[in-house]
């Protein structure tokens, strides 16, 4: 399974690493306002929670770019592939609303927006995936649940070989004091 895992992984990844790559060469003017049907309501929280923080659409354009290489990159080569799956995915869904936004009223007359939803909707789908898959080890929850179950046995046998040393201890006492001398 482990060759199936890597290549299906690889070929998800290579959307968001090329993609990626071509708006960091050139954000384009037209990437850009599409991409303000989104970042006209983040901008103001970007600027609320830090002043220093890029608010403008181009930067957040070219910011949403680099993720998608860092964790498209990490997500093919093997490293951090859950977390950087959920990265990728999390970046996904403000693209997909700002490109594709045939529910709107202000229906722009392209044809496929359907289409180009629907194959966002399935790379998050395989994102999501990937970022649930534990590679057939154990996940966390299961580990964490394990270990307090295995403590309490530990303090159990603890306790039980303590009882037994302190009343091996008192007869050994008791003996003692019957001896003579």
């Amino acid at each position: 399974m482990k060759p199936v895992r890597t290549a299906a992984r690889a070929m998800l990844a290579s959307v968001f690493v090329i993609s990626g790559i071509r708006i960091l060469i050139n954000p384009g003017d037209n990437r850009v306002e599409v991409a303000r049907r989104v970042t006209d309501h983040v901008g103001p929280l970007l600027e609320k929670i830090d002043p220093r923080i890029p608010s403008d659409a181009r930067s957040l354009v070219r910011i949403k770019a680099a993720s998608d290489v860092v964790a498209g990159l990490a997500l093919a080569t093997g490293h951090l592939t859950r977390p950087s799956a959920a990265v990728l995915a999390a970046g996904l869904v403000p693209t997909t609303i700002a490109g594709h936004p045939f529910w709107s009223a202000a229906k722009e007359e392209r044809p496929g927006h359907e289409t180009h939803f629907l194959k966002n909707l399935a790379l998050l789908g395989g994102l999501l995936l990937a970022a649930a898959d534990t590679e057939g080890r154990p996940g966390l929850r299961y580990r964490t649940s394990h270990a307090a179950s295995r403590s309490k046995r530990e303090v159990k046998r603890a306790v039980r070989t303590a009882k037994r040393e302190a009343k091996i201890a008192a007869m050994s006492a008791a003996a003692a004091r019957r001896l003579p001398g």
